[in-house]
């Protein structure tokens, strides 16, 4: 049986592969524990290992650490990959980096697979800049702090297209809210549905079914370049 977790985050991985074989060793107190990486790999180990049971107990389990840093290993392992899923022993591998043809091997072979990345500064700066406060702000119809919340969202680079999908998140959730006796009917979270029945009182009738509207006008029009997306969405904006 094989268990695969890689990625350049590997500090995360690392905690992941610790965690995993404490798991199993609470499961299977009687099974042996080794450790080989790219320094002690020993291809004769990994056979007797892949083929039969551990000498004093019925099961082992393997941590695997970085061993295609080791070119031999690499081959040694990629070899025998079939066998090794197949076999009543149980393999952790941590690897900090796979290539796609590697990866897929184990994908076919192993039990489970999880990948660690480390965020790119953009994605960080995304999760920083809470997109969910846009919404708050619009249902309260807030127009001042959505704007000021709208050119902060900009400084973290977040498009106009994903503003304009999060606001109209919120207005679909509303329609849908409006006249639903309950969470259910609406289709819609509980908590979903309440925050969109409270936002609706801001609202006169009619006019959120109007903004939906004029939200799926300014999507269309800036698709086919008959208007820039962020001038248009910032006027609509300043108009809520």
């Amino acid at each position: 049986m094989i268990y695969l977790l890689y990625g350049s985050d590997t500090e995360k991985a690392r905690g992941k592969l610790h965690e995993l074989v404490a798991s199993l060793v609470k499961k299977k107190p009687d099974a042996s524990h080794e450790r080989l990486n790219d320094e002690t790999f020993d291809a004769g180990r990994l056979e007797e290992l892949t083929a039969g049971m551990g000498l004093f107990s019925q099961k082992a389990i393997i941590e695997m650490q970085n061993v295609f840093r080791n070119k031999d290993a690499k081959e040694a392992v990629l070899e025998r990959i079939r066998d090794i899923g197949k076999s009543d022993n149980i393999f952790v591998f941590l690897e900090s980096d796979l290539n796609k043809s590697d990866l897929a091997k184990f994908e076919k072979n192993a039990e489970k697979v999880q990948v660690f990345e480390l965020k790119t500064a953009g994605e960080i700066k995304k999760e920083a800049f809470k997109i969910f406060s846009l919404t708050d702000a619009f249902g309260r119809r807030d127009r001042k702090q959505l704007w000021v919340l709208y050119t902060k969202a900009k400084m973290n680079d977040i498009a106009a297209e994903e503003i304009h999908g999060i606001l109209f998140w919120q207005v679909k959730a509303m329609l849908q809210a409006a006249g639903a006796g309950s969470a259910a009917a609406a289709g819609l979270n509980p908590f979903v549905y309440q925050k969109s029945q409270g936002f609706l009182r801001n609202f006169k009738e009619g006019e959120v079914k109007a903004i939906s509207s004029r939200l799926v006008s300014i999507y269309h029009e800036a698709r086919r370049g008959i208007r820039d997306f962020d001038t248009a969405l910032e006027k609509f904006i300043l108009e809520v």
